[in-house]
């Protein structure tokens, strides 16, 4: 194993190593404040889904494979592949001329970012025993919750013109910065990283590597919004998109089957079977299902609280989850120390699941009244619950898992989290949106809307699939485009030839309507959010009772050891 190797070159890879995964995380949230941009020069709002799609569907098929190639090829060169092509896609997604060009890199770049996550959570099993994996766990999760905050901030600010060293910054920049720091990381990763290979003669399984891709791509589409990926299809041949859904969720239930068909005959699968007979790993892959689902769901729909009650910008929204991600990088890196210290961690998890299903719970209660400092006490618990519980998934099942299925054993875990976060956000945006369509009646009828209906290019880029529904409302009420209508109202009205007071009644009129549009939007949102948070803190209570029946393995120094046990 690598544990024997100095310390000192241990911290300096992992360094390097964290650089390169804070550059994965970092993306998922940075691109968001550059949508807006890259849809306004590309002219392509109906393309926007695509831009993260693809990015989605990549890194959660690369995720498994990419742990299996780590055990078969050796950490050191699969990190190295993943930063090279993290880098490189980087490169091209800010030099993309057309949204084609940028779909297909950020294809390109969520294959690199599925090896890079993979591969910093394994790499930390082959440098350290399994008493030490608990602070790198910690502080690896500290890692996630940092790229949560500075994305939406340092997003913004590239976006943004800015000057640099006489250049001017724009969207690019939102991916060219990836290049600097991904080039440092693999020269660093090369030099200093061991290369290990746990299995010494393997053959690649190609049939259960193809069809779990068709299997997970097809899963995520069946969960994906099928209106903003599919509209051509939904609008041109009539397909509702339930339909949409249905079909890929056949699909992606028959290439599963085939998938567990193939791996049961393979000589060295993708995902071998018989994992599921190790009591902490087959208990563990639910949790981290459920946990998945409840995790994004109280970070994505506290943003858009954020955004659509209190009026914040996507970067001010940012800012204001600091109490949730400093409570979660903090506690998660102080329960990493403790872990290791005491080489428990049972009670610990359960101890930080229910905290977090009391603090997302606490959520429920939040109105149109709710003031900023009411959200922070709550996004505070919350964080201390998820920092408690989250490094300690990948370590359990690592110390249960032998050195030769390491890899597989952990991209295994971050899978089934993904997986969770996917079908978990289109769960809980399907309940939030019947829920502002509830709680807004028949928006058609709206004075407001009928006005706008008249205006089409301001029409089509609130209500692009054609029809003022809830996801338009909530989109009509975001800071940025509400601001923009304003705008194009007064424009509009400025631009007629009557009189300077008849105008001003008029603005005042429609500026009226469009704020008590507004103010119904919000109160139908907040009161649909209540049901959704209900969900996440229920999802997170199922993922407690499960976590009851976990069979504690003790932390011991040797991994080998443990490799015996597992075995």
């Amino acid at each position: 194993m690598l544990h024997t190797i100095p310390f000192r070159q241990k911290v300096t890879v992992m360094i390097a190593v964290m650089f390169g995964l804070f550059l994965a995380a970092l993306d998922q949230t940075i691109i968001a404040t550059a949508l807006g941009r890259i849809v306004e020069e590309f002219n392509s709002f109906d393309s926007l889904s695509w831009v993260v799609t693809a990015y989605l569907i990549t890194t959660t098929i690369t995720v498994p494979i990419a742990g299996k190639l780590s055990d078969i090829f050796g950490r050191r060169n699969m990190l190295m592949a993943g930063v090279a092509l993290f880098t490189l896609a980087s490169f091209l997604s800010g030099s993309a001329q057309n949204i084609g060009e940028l779909i297909a890199a950020r294809a390109f770049q969520g294959i690199g970012g599925g090896i890079l996550t993979t591969s910093a959570f394994t790499i930390i099993g082959d440098l350290f025993t399994p008493r030490e994996r608990g602070k790198w766990q910690g502080i690896i999760g500290g890692v996630f919750g940092l790229s949560s905050v500075v994305g939406p901030l340092l997003g913004g600010f590239l976006t943004d013109p800015h000057k640099i060293l006489n250049l001017t910054t724009n969207w690019r920049w939102t991916f060219w910065i990836n290049v600097p720091v991904g080039i440092i990381a693999f020269i660093v990763i090369s030099i200093y990283t061991p290369n290990f290979k746990h299995e010494l003669k393997s053959r690649i399984d190609f049939v259960g590597a193809g069809l779990l891709a068709l299997a997970l791509t097809a899963l995520i589409f069946a969960c994906e919004d099928p209106s903003s990926i599919f509209s051509h299809v939904i609008s041109d041949w009539h397909v509702s998109g339930g339909w949409i859904r249905a079909f890929f969720g056949v699909v992606a239930a028959a290439f599963g089957g085939l998938f567990i068909l193939a791996e049961r005959r393979a000589q060295s699968p993708i995902l071998p079977l018989h994992m599921f007979k190790w009591p902490v790993f087959r208990l563990a892959m639910p949790i981290m299902l459920l946990f998945g689902a409840a995790f994004l769901g109280a970070i994505l729909y506290l943003t858009q609280f954020l955004q659509q009650v209190l009026g914040a910008s996507p970067t001010d929204s940012g800012l204001m989850l600091m109490p949730m991600i400093f409570s979660l990088a903090i506690t998660s890196i102080i329960v990493g120390r403790i872990v290791s210290k005491l080489g428990r961690y049972k009670v610990i998890m359960i101890a930080g699941l229910v905290i977090a299903t009391l603090g997302v719970f606490s959520l429920t209660f939040l109105d149109v009244h709710s003031t900023f400092w009411s959200v922070a006490w709550r996004m505070i618990v919350t964080g201390i619950g998820l920092g408690s519980s989250m490094p300690i998934f990948n370590l359990i099942v690592q110390n249960e898992a032998p050195h030769n299925e390491l890899g597989v054993a952990t991209s295994s875990v971050q899978l089934s989290r993904s997986l969770g976060s996917t079908i978990g956000t289109a769960f809980l945006g399907g309940l939030l949106t019947a829920g502002v369509a509830a709680g807004l009646g028949s928006i058609s009828s709206d004075a407001f809307v009928k006005g706008l209906e008249q205006n089409k290019a301001a029409f089509h880029q609130i209500a692009p699939s054609g029809t003022f529904d809830a996801n338009a409302a909530l989109n009509l009420n975001t800071p940025q485009i509400k601001d923009k209508v304003k705008a194009g109202i007064v424009k509009s009205i400025d631009a007629s030839p009557a009189p300077a007071q008849v105008k001003k009644q008029l603005i005042n009129k429609e500026v009226t309507q469009l704020n008590q549009f507004s103010d119904k939007v919000k109160k139908a949102f907040s009161d649909s959010l209540h049901t959704v948070f209900l969900w996440a803190a229920s999802t997170m209570g199922l993922a407690i009772l499960i976590s009851f029946f976990v069979k504690e393995l003790p932390l011991r120094d040797s991994s080998d050891k443990l490799a015996g046990m597992a075995a």
